[in-house]
């Protein structure tokens, strides 16, 4: 064949999706260690890419198990922020269409922030409905963080635009007129709790970003209410704000050494 530049063997390898097209067997026989560079790099992202959408097949287990039972609008229910000394618990319901794809999505806590924002939009694209359910630091106080949970979750279910006639709910038992499982690390194991997973974390760090605003010197933006060293000093330094868990130990034992 006539040589491409390495330039323009980069280009064609980005239009190429399909492992056995004769262009990669023909760059095999190219000794240029450009060329095996390149498509070493193609072998790679090949492979990663298969390796995302088995995954992301697997995901959908719950939700085809459940279709195939007659369920039509399954929600997934997940929460975020149960163990930082300040800031809101947040609970979000999910319900997505069958036609979902998003190879990619897991458990938010695996995520960069960029890809959970990235796939939060396209969550909020792609989904048939959508709730958040949030109980602040007082309530946690009044009935405890497990009481609490609960309630963000159920509020989450409550308010969504179509009525659920399955959950799937992460790890949580929850008291509801809908027929459920709960399922243990469900966030890295079912698309529709992931995606609740990333709607209810990018929704509460972009509430403690707020809070950050008004109250700099916890590092909010940072920790997002956590008790990092930096947030545990500051609690010394400038005591307890209202959005802390004032019935959280650390929080507790400043406020009593006031």
């Amino acid at each position: 064949m006539n040589k491409l530049t390495i330039s323009q063997i980069s280009d064609k390898l980005l239009l190429l999706e399909d492992l056995n097209h004769p262009f990669l067997k023909e760059l095999k026989s190219d000794e240029r260690k450009g060329v095996q560079q390149l498509l070493q790099k193609w072998l790679n992202n090949y492979e990663k890419t298969k390796l995302v959408q088995e995954k992301f097949v697997e995901m959908t287990y719950f939700e085809n198990k459940y279709r195939k039972e007659g369920f039509k609008s399954i929600a997934g229910i997940d929460e975020v922020g149960r163990g930082p000394l300040a800031g809101p618990v947040v609970a979000a319901a999910v319900i997505l269409p069958e036609t979902f794809y998003l190879p990619g999505i897991d458990d938010s806590k695996k995520l960069t922030e960029q890809k959970r924002e990235e796939f939060f939009s396209q969550i909020q694209e792609q989904a048939e409905a959508i709730n958040v359910g949030v109980v602040d630091a007082g309530d946690i106080d009044t009935i405890n963080i497990y009481e609490a949970t609960k309630k963000a979750m159920l509020l989450s279910i409550q308010g969504l635009s179509v009525t659920p006639d399955f959950l799937l709910i992460d790890a949580m038992k929850l008291e509801t007129p809908f027929a459920s499982e709960s399922i243990i690390k469900g966030d890295a194991r079912s698309i529709s709790i992931s995606a609740a997973s990333i709607i209810a974390k990018v929704t509460r760090d972009r509430m403690m970003k707020q809070i950050d605003l008004e109250y700099p010197q916890y590092g909010f933006a940072r920790n997002m209410g956590y008790g990092t060293s930096e947030h545990l000093t500051a609690i010394q330094k400038f005591g307890v704000t209202p959005y802390h868990r004032r019935s959280f130990a650390p929080v507790r034992e400043a406020l009593s050494n006031e």
